[in-house]
């Protein structure tokens, strides 16, 4: 960092188990990337290329390239297994997978109905190889999963290898564990948290709303993806207490400057800070 602040929540370096910052790259070009990297690829763990962009995309090997001299890992998003898999070319992807020297692979059912012992099957077979991230919701705003199927999935697709379980938010933030208007299902997050640890659930969260919520909840490191590339910097503010949504989240209050203690204190009105 470039001076020194005391009360600062302790950040794990890369690579970390939890405190994941997962960025979307929805179709950037290689210069965009470039400077991306240039200002946020020490603070993200990991780059998901956005559904299927990486079909459409120009330049795709020297993208990777690029992430991967930065020291970032990449892998393709979700819907693209997908589409591999409704066309029955799975042995297909194994090879995609090979040809790019791919890492990582996401396991999803978002857009399709997958019987969910299969896709078992698939992130067992793929573990052996690379490492899986699996999504658990759906796509389709209509379609809502009880907490108990979201806690029984997460944990079938961590025992048969994932690495980590994704909970589904699409890149709006307006699915799964999100109500339409963005609102956090915060009974569902609460209930799926009494059986899956919180650091094997990597949560998309891109709205800055979400993310603060998750922040509060969890603290400074949690997991948290769909993230924009130019919304990095800031995340990592919030998750400092370093952006007015945490400002006092993490401050012990009997350590500040006394005219910052709460009025109840302090006994002076008009100088309290909220928690948060």
């Amino acid at each position: 960092m470039n001076y020194e602040l005391s009360q600062l929540p302790e950040r794990p370096p890369k690579p970390r188990e939890q405190g994941y910052t997962m960025v979307m790259d929805k179709g950037m070009s290689l210069r965009e990337v470039e400077d991306f990297l240039e200002v946020g690829g020490e603070y993200t763990d990991v780059v998901k290329l956005g559904w299927a962009t990486s079909y459409v995309v120009p330049n795709l090997k020297r993208k990777l390239e690029i992430y991967r001299a930065a020291g970032v890992p990449v892998y393709f998003g979700g819907t693209l297994f997908e589409a591999f898999i409704i066309r029955n070319q799975y042995d297909d992807y194994r090879r995609l997978l090979d040809t790019y020297s791919m890492e990582y692979a996401e396991v999803s059912d978002g857009s399709i109905d997958l019987d969910h012992d299969r896709k078992c099957e698939y992130i067992r077979d793929l573990s052996k190889s690379v490492q899986v991230l699996s999504e658990v919701g759906s796509k389709d705003a209509e379609k809502i999963i009880p907490p108990y199927k979201w806690i029984s999935q997460m944990e079938t697709e961590l025992a048969a290898g994932a690495i980590k379980v994704i909970g589904e938010a699409r890149e709006g933030g307006n699915v799964g564990l999100f109500r339409s208007t963005g609102e956090v299902r915060s009974g569902l997050v609460e209930e799926i948290l009494t059986k899956i640890p919180s650091e094997k659930i990597l949560w998309e969260a891109p709205q800055k709303a979400q993310q603060v919520w998750f922040i509060k909840l969890l603290g400074a490191n949690v997991n948290l993806g769909n993230i924009a590339p130019n919304e990095v910097v800031s995340l990592e503010t919030i998750r400092l207490g370093l952006r007015g949504d945490t400002f006092s989240h993490f401050l012990d209050m009997d350590a500040v400057d006394p005219m910052f203690r709460p009025a109840a204190k302090t006994g002076k009105p008009g100088t309290s800070m909220p928690r948060g």
